[in-house]
């Protein structure tokens, strides 16, 4: 087959491969290939021969920043009166590894996910990393694609139930990073900081050793599948080493020079 029958080849492959996707969307799944990427889990890539296809986390870090943006900014839309605190608790409450999944499955994302075999057999498919990382490398493929405003709309389609029960009420105050931030910010407006210290194991089955950081001393370290919960873990060992009433700027632990 000559190269331009090859392209065209390929091409048809990915028009297949994207049927009824725009309809959830709400714009054509263009260009092709970057939403193909938007939907290529690593286990898949993972599996291919090299050249691999490229998968969807460096997507995903983008949209992680879209999805909060466009978050943060309805809630203070919406809700005038609340404070500074209570918004931070309630986008928490919005963005969070469970409420994204939660869209994804909504919007029936995991429809066009390409994953591996491996993956695909332990019911990586219905994972929540793996939901709620295609729905923000979507959010992100559609910010690069068409803009803010078409990327805002998708997310605020998958999010408005999210959004909605925030805004009902006290919120829980589950998320250990908020908590670690706001009783750090009672000492000083500096913020933690979180370093990832190593990434283990094959690309469909990270692991993720996470320290949190602040005013040059340690206050925890994580272990999770993701490095979002990585993070969130290393928050909450160190809100358990500040203990309850404890001055956070006398009881963290200096950094040390190894991970632990």
């Amino acid at each position: 087959m000559n190269g331009s029958g090859m392209k065209e080849q390929g091409t048809s492959m990915q028009q297949d491969w994207a049927v009824g996707l725009e309809a959830v969307l709400g714009v054509p799944p263009h260009p092709a290939a970057l939403f193909l990427e938007a939907f290529t889990h690593p286990s898949f890539s993972h599996e291919q021969q090299p050249p691999r296809p490229p998968h969807n986390q460096r997507l995903e870090f983008l949209g992680d920043a879209v999805v909060g943006l466009v978050v943060a900014h309805e809630l203070w839309r919406r809700y005038p009166h609340l404070p500074e605190g209570e918004l931070t608790r309630r986008r928490a409450a919005v963005v969070n590894s469970r409420s994204l999944a939660d869209a994804s499955r909504r919007l029936g994302l995991g429809r066009w996910l390409r994953m591996g075999r491996g993956e695909e057999l332990t019911g990586g498919r219905e994972r929540e990393s793996a939901l709620s990382d295609v729905f923000e490398a979507v959010a992100g493929a559609l910010f690069i694609a068409y803009g803010l405003p078409v990327a805002r709309d998708f997310v605020l389609k998958g999010l408005e139930p999210a959004l909605l029960e925030a805004g009902e009420g006290p919120v829980p105050d589950f998320d250990a990073k908020t908590r670690l931030q706001e009783r750090l910010q009672e000492i000083s407006a500096v913020v933690p900081e979180y370093e990832v210290l190593a990434i283990e194991g094959p690309p469909h089955a990270r692991v993720f050793t996470v320290a949190v950081h602040w005013q040059g001393r340690r206050l925890g370290i994580g272990r999770a599948g993701s490095k979002k919960a990585a993070e969130q873990t290393a928050a909450a060992e160190a809100l358990r080493r500040l203990g309850a009433g404890a001055p956070a700027s006398h009881d963290a632990p200096r950094a040390g020079p190894g991970p632990f």
